[in-house]
């Protein structure tokens, strides 16, 4: 009678294990392609910064130094 208590509770409790490991896997994904994200995006916004000033500029400054603007 024992032995079949203790192989009954044996897969329930693997079966939580499972999920829980499984829950903490998607997490850990999600986490690690938010990572991937935010660096890819702090990597290159220098360079956006820099481009979008750039170009800020030559449609501002252009048109105001050919009409007489400035």
């Amino acid at each position: 009678m024992a032995e079949e208590t203790t192989k009954a509770t044996g897969p329930i409790r693997m079966t939580a294990i499972n999920r829980m490991m499984e829950s903490i896997r998607y997490k850990a994904q999600i986490l690690a392609r938010t990572n991937k994200l935010d660096s890819g995006i702090m990597d290159s916004g220098i360079v956006g910064f820099a481009i979008g000033l750039a170009l800020v500029m030559i449609f501002i400054l252009v048109p105001a130094l050919l009409l007489g603007g400035i």
